[in-house]
């Protein structure tokens, strides 16, 4: 080993001292380093010998770079077939984009939606399999859809007497709490639970508040098996290492989903058609703001953008805090600004959906101020909160 002399001759030791905390160091973050459900191959491969495998799976669905069908086969299980959800197996297929089943040219699995027309697996879908393995990146948010294909999952397995294990994921919004809950009358594939629109849980724990609270048809129990995630909490702000849909490229679009979704219902762009979507508001209209955009059709993105090949002028939020919470301002702002303010809400149904309660429209046209309308579902959320807590699976942020 070399040891150092300095010339003012008062260390002597110092190259194998800074070589041992480098050392430490590099301990310690491994010790910390989060490690997915699907990386822990030894906790779920016992339950997948000499049984066939379906699996509900997307382009998120990897051990590290690689996907986790080919690994699967590569480990001689015996995987009969891929169930995909919305953004297809790829993840490249635009919001709402009919999928068609089909078989993977790599793997030659067929490979069956969940998106459309047929959003629960069939009987006669799961008649040759034994388990089903559900591993998808989610965001924590009440209208993506990739929970509620989970839901349906569940309820298939349930039925028709599976298991489902679950290769849990950190969620990228799990550090709080927010938002109106789901009014069951305003059920639909964008919220099928009634939980605030920042739920807080990893799918593992959502997975568990679905079987604990009977929400599956009839009350029915599904079998499952969660692989929990490695040195995770919910106070960690975990950046996605692939964007889990085409329109959330990064980390700030992921947090800013769930104050902006709610402009879909309505004709203001949220830059889909753009490179930048949920990260800009635009309207064509200057009194929106001073930074403009124009959305273009994009294949796999936005084929029909709102505002298409308009100026749309407005609000740039790429200097957002990336810490980012669920907030109205940006739509109170903008209501307050338009002049069309009967017809602002395109869509009162979809904006229904989407924020699970018909009143926070009816909120924001009588000129009620956020805090206002936070107090109005401010008790519900603290019953979900305290209801919640049972089915954690990691610390709190708490």
């Amino acid at each position: 080993m070399r040891f150092f002399f300095s010339k003012n001759r008062g260390i002597y030791f110092l190259l194998p001292v800074l070589f041992f905390y480098q050392f430490q160091i590099k301990n310690d973050f491994e010790d910390q380093k989060i490690i997915v459900g699907a990386e822990i191959t030894e906790k779920y491969l016992p339950f997948l010998e000499r049984k066939q495998v379906a699996i509900v799976a997307n382009h998120t669905s990897l051990i590290k770079k690689t996907h986790l069908v080919d690994s699967l086969l590569s480990l001689k299980v015996d995987l009969k077939k891929i169930f995909n959800p919305e953004h297809g197996f790829r993840g490249n297929a635009a919001p709402g984009e009919y999928l068609k089943n089909f078989v993977d040219p790599k793997t030659g699995l067929p490979v069956i939606s969940l998106y459309g027309n047929n959003n629960k697996p069939k009987t006669d879908d799961l008649l040759d399999i034994d388990i089903v393995i559900f591993d998808i990146q989610d965001v924590g948010v009440r209208f993506y859809t990739y929970i509620s294909t989970m839901h349906y999952v569940m309820e298939a397995c349930a039925e028709n007497g599976k298991k489902l294990i679950i290769l849990d994921r950190p969620n990228p919004n799990g550090d709080y709490v927010d938002g109106p809950i789901l009014d069951m009358a305003f059920e639909s594939f964008v919220g099928m639970h009634p939980i605030p629109v920042v739920h807080g849980l990893t799918i593992g724990e959502l997975a568990q508040m679905i079987n604990g609270e009977g929400w599956l048809k009839n009350a029915i129990q599904c079998d499952l098996e969660i692989v929990k995630i490695q040195n995770y909490s919910h106070s960690i702000l975990y950046s996605l290492p692939v964007k889990p849909s085409p329109n959330l490229p990064n980390d700030l679009s992921v947090r800013l989903y769930p104050s902006l979704c709610f402009f879909e219902a309505t004709e203001i762009s949220v830059g889909r058609g753009t490179y930048h979507p949920f990260q800009v508001i635009g309207y064509p209209d200057k009194r929106f703001g001073d930074f403009c955009f124009i959305p273009q059709s994009i294949d796999g993105m936005a084929p029909h953008p709102v505002q298409q090949d308009k100026e749309c002028f407005g609000l740039d939020l790429r200097d957002e805090n990336p810490d980012s919470q669920f907030t109205l301002k940006y739509l109170i702002d903008f209501y307050n600004k338009s002049n069309f303010k009967d017809t602002f809400f395109a869509s009162g149904r979809w904006m229904s959906s989407l924020s699970g309660t018909d009143k926070l429209q009816k909120q924001i046209e009588a000129g009620l101020t956020e805090n206002e309308i936070r107090e109005s579902w401010a008790e519900q959320l603290n019953q979900y909160k305290e209801m919640r807590k049972k089915y954690l699976l990691y610390e709190d942020f708490e």
